[in-house]
């Protein structure tokens, strides 16, 4: 029996049940398929998910094997690859997103579709309240989650071995730019998590908030394309949390709730899918925008004159990354301050991201518009300011990403103009004043209009 393993977001031999499931059937066809729908995608992430291909394909190629690409719509070459194959089945990692879930549900009326879990630890609909009702409120998810954890995960170790057939034609792997920062693939996946465990998650509940270092695992984009397995990674976090140093056990419980949170979201996307076009919390889905497009794209530049939000955004478009605490800064900057609807910073973030994922991008922003489940009162509005100052004390973070601020000092370089200083090539005051009561009277509006 001939099997297709297809492959959509999980690059990886390591603990994979959908190629686990295909090798205990007989041969096996990787195949992954180059999806129109991708073509929207950023130039980057594109880099990124073809430097990840020819990775998989090398991997495969140390083991006998080899990745067959095909371009088309799913449903059409899957046909075509059965036809070439003879395949009796087709294996897969669930995804959860809106579009795969129709996609496969298309699939599954023609052909022998069979998808297995492993892109969560858990299934979305598997972490139910007693009632059988989604958890909308996260920190009883947690509890429950970690309450169906086993003892041990048993992970499946990537085979020695994978016997391919040698008819079936492929495409060449796109051409692709490495990138300096993040080298796609497994292995790489591998080596960062290794330099995580061994040395940041010392200071990880310490520092993972600090833009001026490198206190996170830095494992989004991998996570994103599935080049490691969140089992495994929870995996490592449980080891870590038994550790009996303190420092240790302590980031990793904080790691770990991390990744909770994006199975969080995961499943408040799989529940109520509405929320990828509109605000979960439907009182606050008519706030009055300003929506001021000049300042929406001096944002995208980095040109807000804000230097914490500035630096966030050109680092975002140099390349394809942003640290979490800096994507609330700049998110609650769009749209408590500049009271510009979130789906557009969403749009732009899911574009320019490497490891752009549609739930936790959409929880996120949900999350700091104050729109979303579990999420910050829409009443918090972070000033920038005052973040820039603590969790980059010394000015180093904005330095590194806006040359212009290079001479200043920490006590001027976060709100320069509050000190009457002019930056030639940079903004001499922000775009905008801040001012929270518009943006209460804002949100007020909606919350009024639902009622009546």
């Amino acid at each position: 029996m001939t099997a297709i393993w297809w492959i959509r977001r999980d690059l990886r031999l390591t603990d994979n049940a959908a190629l686990h499931v295909g090798l205990q059937a007989g041969p096996v066809v990787p195949l992954f398929i180059l999806d129109p729908v991708f073509d929207s995608s950023s130039e980057r992430r594109k880099n990124f998910l073809y430097e990840g291909l020819h990775a998989l394909d090398k991997d495969l190629r140390e083991r006998g094997s080899r990745l067959v690409i095909r371009t088309g719509k799913p449903l059409d070459v899957l046909k075509q690859i059965v036809e070439e194959t003879n395949a009796d089945a087709i294996f897969a990692e669930d995804d959860f997103t809106p579009y795969a879930r129709r996609r496969d549900n298309e699939i599954e009326h023609h052909l022998p579709l069979h998808l297995f879990n492993g892109q969560t630890v858990h299934h979305p609909a598997a972490v139910l309240k007693a009632d059988g009702k989604p958890y909308t409120v996260f920190t009883p998810y947690s509890k429950a989650w970690k309450a169906k954890l086993p003892t041990k995960l048993d992970l499946h170790p990537a085979p020695e071995h994978i016997e391919t057939p040698a008819s079936v034609g492929s495409e060449l792997t796109p051409r692709y730019k490495v990138s300096p920062l993040f080298s796609a693939g497994e292995k790489e996946a591998l080596v960062r998590l290794e330099g995580f465990l061994h040395k940041r998650i010392y200071q990880y509940a310490e520092n993972r908030n600090r833009m001026d270092m490198d206190g996170t695992s830095s494992l989004s984009p991998y996570i994103r394309f599935g080049m490691i397995g969140l089992r495994q990674l929870t995996q490592a976090a449980r080891l870590s949390t038994s550790n009996l140093r303190p420092s240790i056990s302590k980031g990793a419980e904080i790691w770990l709730n991390e990744l909770i949170w994006r199975e969080f979201y995961i499943q408040i996307l799989y529940h109520f899918p509405y929320v990828a076009k509109t605000a979960f919390n439907q009182s606050l889905a008519n706030i009055p925008w300003r929506n001021d497009v000049s300042e929406f794209e001096a944002w995208k530049r980095g040109e807000t004159g804000v230097p914490v939000v500035d630096a966030a955004m050109r680092q975002l478009k140099e390349i394809g990354w942003m640290h979490n605490r800096a994507r609330m800064i700049v998110a609650s900057y769009l749209v408590k301050d500049l009271l510009i609807d979130w789906r557009w910073g969403e749009a732009w973030f899911m574009e320019n991201l490497l490891d752009g994922d549609i739930a936790a991008n959409n929880g996120g922003w949900q999350w700091t518009a104050g729109t979303g489940t579990d999420a910050a009162p829409y009443f918090r509005i972070f000033n920038p300011v005052l973040q820039s100052a603590r969790f980059d004390p010394n000015g180093d973070y904005i330095r590194k990403w806006i040359p212009e601020l290079r001479g200043l000092d920490a006590k001027d370089i976060h709100a320069p103009w509050e000190k009457g200083i002019k930056v030639k090539g940079y903004p001499e005051r922000p775009i905008i004043e801040r001012d929270k009561e518009r943006t209460l009277r804002a949100y007020k509006m909606s919350k009024e209009e639902v009622k009546g």
